[in-house]
């Protein structure tokens, strides 16, 4: 039986007042709902997007949005220089963009979470040895790290997803040893302790759930850096290859037209901007609802 700082009954009002604290931020609650649909949007996109994204007419090619075929809004933010529907390739652009987003953070959280409460509890040369590795990741700026390894693996949906992995797990690892080194002294882990259970018992069992509500906004916030990462390796040509839809090689597209066919690059750069803002401000809102520190 876990010997957790708090009952369940104690654990349960708490979360309750925190998700009405968050319910009643009627500005966090509009974002969260704009990313619920931006997530909606990428499941259903198949049934979604008006047309094949990846069908080219280019008797279409370059169409401005509204353009009307068949006394239609046929094409309703416009085409591409191949004659492909925009609107069709921001939904689907949607899947990668926010299965990228999910699939770093909850690998890179996993990896941290382990290594910071490794780092934290067992101390000595355990946390030396991670605290080194961390202390040299963050030494390398994000984006010119990442470049460096998709250009040694090469383009590719599961190559971005590592390469941004590889050091995003540093972040939730810091958050978690700091958690860890306060919570390995509370009355709950002594008793642990002294009872005789395990250090996978107290750490896993005792600990980690005391350190979650931190890891959680923590994560949220990071995902939005990790979609604009991702949008940034797709614009350099290093992302998801053609003809798969992704927002950032589809601003990279445009570029060439910018002022010509100005909604090529800009109709998905709104779509980034969107989604990444409405997973700032609803991460703000878990923050304050959420961490201790930040409550009133």
């Amino acid at each position: 039986m876990s010997l957790a700082a708090e009952t369940p009954a104690a654990s349960e009002t708490i979360l309750r007042r925190n998700l009405a604290t968050f319910s009643g931020n009627r500005l966090a609650m509009l974002c969260a709902l704009i990313v619920v649909l931006f997530v909606v949007m990428a499941v259903f996109a198949p049934w979604i997007a008006p047309h094949d994204p990846n069908e080219t007419d280019l008797f279409r090619r370059l169409q401005p949005p509204g353009w009307m075929a068949g006394g239609e809004w046929s094409y309703f933010l416009g085409c591409d220089a191949l004659g492909r529907d925009i609107l069709s390739r921001i939904v689907y652009g949607a899947r990668i963009s926010i299965f990228i987003g999910i699939a770093v953070i909850l690998v890179a959280t996993t990896i941290g979470i382990l290594a910071g409460l490794a780092a934290g509890y067992l101390r000595g040369w355990v946390d030396m040895v991670i605290s080194r590795i961390v202390d040299i990741l963050l030494g390398f700026p994000y984006l010119i790290f990442a470049i460096g390894l998709m250009a040694m693996m090469g383009p590719g949906l599961w190559n971005i997803i590592f390469a941004l992995a590889y050091k995003e797990w540093v972040i939730p690892a810091r958050v978690v040893r700091g958690e860890t080194l306060v919570t390995r002294e509370l009355e709950y882990v002594e008793a642990a302790r002294a009872l005789g259970a395990s250090r996978g018992h107290i750490m896993l069992r005792e600990i980690l759930p005391n350190v979650l509500s931190p890891v959680i906004v923590v994560a949220t916030i990071r995902m939005a850096h990790v979609i604009i990462l991702e949008a940034s390796l797709s614009f350099l040509g290093l992302g998801v290859q053609p003809p798969t839809a992704s927002w950032g090689s589809m601003v990279s597209d445009g570029r060439a037209f910018i002022l010509e066919a100005w909604w090529v690059s800009t109709f998905p750069g709104l779509a980034i901007l969107f989604l990444v803002l409405a997973i700032n401000v609803a991460s703000q809102g878990l923050r304050d609802a959420f961490d201790p520190r930040f409550s009133e």
